[in-house]
């Protein structure tokens, strides 16, 4: 029998697929390696399957970057040093993909230099082709690591975090969106390390409740989910299957299923939102008894991603998180450089996370 074929003696939300033939072209578009494709270029994995390199395919039509390039405020350090390595030594071992790579996070050097990260469940291919997102995009055909619950907790424990964030890819072709293999991974990682506290950063499991409350009802401290934009641009921004309503939702049953978990979302500045909209999002979200909020600069990935469309001054954002605290969240983590993750062990010290401000 393949390694890639099912194997009944492995819980059902752990199984994988049978391994789908070698291509070389698919509807007469060349398909390469992974190690080959350029960006918006299709590839075949290792697990057989096909996805878009960063998400997006190349558009001969990509709109124009802000004139002037970035500010000052936008530069991060260069990744490297010792520990930067070590964790990334750590990383590959343990097969295990991160978000702070595939998403090309700015903050990935002072990070992984801190001896923090957040690690990326379900494989490093989604489902969906959000137009702000550089992970790789296709269908993995209800591919799962089986190993992967155990390698994660192993990963943790190597690391010795305090702290550890658990976030994923979408993945509509699973029937419960891979909230099993989610709540697996939580509760591998709290019986291996029952020091650590665990935050979920879930996609949105298409709305279904039961998923949000099986993953909720694991050993989690925080349960995260992101709005990523306003009302007005999310279905310029997000997957078609993506909605603002929806999750608003997944944030309000989750917030429901257990006494104690703190829910958290993400905003995205600079695609052309006006403050009236980011303050009625914040509102929206402080109504569906979110406690913690964090905004960033949406930077972009690719040129085949949508185009920055204001650069955020820094005295923006503080103004942002006034505004944020007044509605009652429990903390604004609010910077050019700030992402949902970024030093999300320090949410709730009351002082921006440490973070200067203006």
């Amino acid at each position: 029998m393949s390694a890639r074929t099912a194997n009944p003696s492995i819980p059902a939300p752990f199984r994988a697929v049978r391994e789908y033939p070698r291509m070389s072209e698919l509807r007469g578009i060349p398909v390469v390696t992974e190690d080959q494709a350029s960006s918006g270029e299709k590839y075949r994995t290792a697990e057989g399957f096909t996805a878009i390199k960063h998400g997006i395919k190349a558009r001969g039509d990509a709109q124009p970057a802000v004139p002037g390039g970035k500010p000052a405020w936008l530069r991060a350090k260069v990744p490297g040093g010792g520990r930067f390595g070590e964790l990334k030594g750590i990383v590959r071992e343990h097969r295990l993909a991160t978000v702070c790579e595939d998403a090309m996070c700015p903050n990935i050097g002072e990070c992984w230099g801190s001896g923090t990260a957040t690690i990326m469940l379900m494989g490093g291919v989604c489902t969906r082709a959000c137009r702000f997102c550089s992970v790789d995009t296709g269908n993995p055909r209800g591919w799962l690591d089986a190993a992967e619950p155990a390698n994660a907790a192993r990963t943790v424990e190597l690391m010795g975090l305090k702290y550890i964030v658990l976030t994923s890819v979408d993945r509509d072709d699973l029937p419960d969106g891979g909230a099993a293999h989610y709540a697996a991974c939580i509760d591998a990682v709290r019986a291996r390390c029952p020091q650590t506290a665990v935050e979920a950063l879930t996609p949105d499991f298409a709305g279904d409740a039961a998923a949000v409350r099986t993953v909720v009802a694991a050993d989690l401290a925080v349960f995260a989910h992101n709005l990523e934009t306003v009302r007005r641009l999310t279905a310029e921004v997000r997957d078609p299957r993506a909605g603002y309503d929806q999750s608003l939702d997944v944030l309000r049953v989750a917030k429901g299923v257990r006494a104690g978990v703190l829910t958290k979302s993400s905003l995205m500045l600079g695609l052309g939102e006006t403050d009236a909209e980011i303050l009625e999002a914040m509102r929206d979200l402080r109504a569906a008894a979110v406690d913690i909020l964090t905004l960033g600069q949406y930077l972009r990935p690719t040129a085949n991603h949508l185009p920055v469309r204001r650069y955020v001054p820094p005295q923006d954002f503080e103004r942002y998180r006034a505004q944020g605290l007044a509605l009652g969240f429990l903390e604004v983590v609010a910077g050019p450089l700030v992402r949902s993750s970024y030093r999300a062990e320090r949410a709730l010290e009351g002082n921006n996370v440490g973070l200067p401000l203006p």
